[in-house]
């Protein structure tokens, strides 16, 4: 789906990304990222958020929480992240972002909280209830400090991926604040939920959901009961030009992610302003039964978009010609991806230690995938800066 997109707008990143695997520079199964063009990318969203007099922090994840890519976005002008979960904070920190969001989308495990406050100090840690609440506030407390809280927040209409559902009552919420500005060592900071804004598939653009709504209620909530400064996270399929939208909304932060390396669903659809910047980059390993089969590990192919004709560049040398396009069968979430089957069938057929490029949001955070950074693409000069697996560590790569 998004190889179109590669093809289009950053040809010189697939040809060069060919390039330095045939050289033996990048492994197979690895997640490969233009550094120039994430660069790029965070100043046009930093620079859009901070007009919008938006707080501004950086989703890893998808791109393995590498510290190629958080320097290449702290270059762009973004210096905070936003923490998934506790893998999430351990790497950006390491990489020199400041965690600026701890707790959202997943709670920070109770033995962890003192440590994850005497370590990282989060501008804002969200708690889903009064428990988390405790924990965060007792770790900031023996850290010597008052933690910013976000409460997670939910009402009826609000839509949650299945999985992620939590957070405290929205009609509740005066009386949240209160009791989280009660605990030593906490404070009530503001409100946030996931997501805010969702791709729709029936209109095929990017809308507010319900919980967006809910935040805006809330916050006025708060305003009435005479609460200033309230913060108002609101996450989810961030792009540079969905930023006015969520301005509009009361919104006073936002958290882009596959934004930073232009890989919305919005970005299928439109040519907005941040370059793609992701592929996933593996090699031939064989032939059998008219399918060439390519080394797997790092396959996600992200829901968000119907089942399609999955395809991928093949080729022994650079290039994004069309010619070079084979139809790929991925192995179904249910099983192992250790190969996909490649359509080897007519003239030029696949052969082993030839590149497939493949053009898709990822996920590598929750796969085998190396990451790989390289510099130098808008420059005609490529270089490797980085190889790393998806906490953000040097691999041992090639063994």
């Amino acid at each position: 789906m998004f190889l179109d997109v590669l093809r289009r707008r950053n040809p010189a990143f697939i040809e060069a990304a060919i390039g330095l695997h045939q050289q033996g520079k990048i492994p197979a199964n690895a997640y490969v990222l233009d550094l120039d063009a994430v660069e790029a990318n965070a100043t046009i969203m930093g620079d859009e958020a901070r007009r919008l007099g938006l707080k501004t922090f950086a989703m890893t994840k998808q791109v393995g929480r590498s510290s190629s890519f958080c320097d290449a976005v702290k270059r762009g002008g973004i210096d905070r992240s936003v923490a998934v979960d506790m893998a999430c904070a351990r790497a950006t920190h390491k990489a020199g972002l400041k965690v600026g969001h701890l707790g959202h989308l997943q709670q920070v495990a109770r033995h962890e909280a003192a440590a994850a406050a005497r370590t990282f100090r989060p501008d804002y840690w969200t708690v889903f209830n009064d428990e988390k609440a405790g924990e965060a506030a007792a770790g900031a407390k023996a850290a010597g400090y008052r933690q910013g809280l976000l409460a997670r927040i939910r009402a009826q209409g609000d839509t949650f991926y299945r999985g992620h559902e939590g957070g405290f009552d929205a009609g509740d919420v005066a009386a949240v604040a209160d009791r989280l500005d009660a605990l030593e060592g906490g404070r009530i900071a503001g409100i946030t939920t996931f997501p805010a804004l969702l791709f729709d598939h029936a209109s095929r653009k990017v809308k507010p959901t319900h919980n967006l709504a809910t935040l805006s209620k809330a916050a006025e909530a708060l305003a009435k009961a005479g609460r200033k400064g309230i913060e108002v996270n609101a996450p989810g399929t961030t792009s540079s030009v969905m930023l006015p939208a969520l301005a509009e909304a009361g919104a006073t932060q936002c958290e882009p992610g596959n934004g930073l390396h232009g890989t919305t669903a919005l970005h299928v659809m439109e040519d907005l302003p941040e370059l793609p910047a992701v592929l996933y980059l593996t090699e031939v390993s064989h032939l059998s039964g008219g399918k060439a089969y390519c080394f797997g590990g790092g396959f996600y192919i992200d829901p968000i978009f119907p089942d399609y004709d999955v395809k991928a560049i093949v080729s022994p040398e650079p290039t994004t010609a069309e010619a070079a396009l084979r139809s790929v069968e991925v192995p179904p979430p249910s099983a192992i991806d250790y190969y996909a089957m490649i359509d080897a069938s007519g003239p030029a057929a696949p052969k082993p230690g030839d590149t497939a490029v493949f053009g898709f949001r990822g996920q590598a955070f929750v796969t085998r995938a190396y990451v790989v950074g390289v510099s130098g693409i808008s420059k005609g000069t490529p270089k490797v800066e980085t190889i790393e697996n998806g906490f953000g560590e040097t691999a041992a790569w090639p063994v």
